[in-house]
């Protein structure tokens, strides 16, 4: 399972988004040739980030679902979720079927 950093800013997305890029397509190669459709990541430790966060994510999407992979989200902070809401991206990002913020699920189907 991939990991999110504790700190996500805008100004860091173009030195963020090139390693999680790497690490996702390094991910999804593994997960495809073990016949699985999900690529895993905790966003657990993530505490400090303003929007950029949600457009690492939203890309993560987009890039898995290029190769016909899905982004399941595990341990999204409740700020995250909110900060999401107000943007209007939650269910682009996620789907909580007990509405907490357990593991949730990032359809990259959705984020199209």
């Amino acid at each position: 399972m991939l990991k999110l950093p504790s700190s996500i800013r805008m100004a860091e997305l173009p030195v963020l988004w090139p390693q999680l890029q790497a690490s996702l397509r390094a991910e999804a190669a593994q997960v495809g040739s073990a016949a699985g459709h999900v690529v895993r990541l905790d966003v657990g430790d993530l505490h400090d980030f303003d929007s950029g966060a949600l457009t690492l994510l939203l890309s993560a999407a987009r890039l898995l679902e290029q190769q016909g992979l899905q982004l399941q989200l595990s341990q999204v902070p409740v700020k995250l979720q909110e900060l999401a809401r107000v943007y209007g991206v939650d269910e682009v990002l996620w789907r909580t079927s007990n509405g907490t913020s357990g593991t949730n699920s990032a359809s990259a189907a959705q984020a199209a």
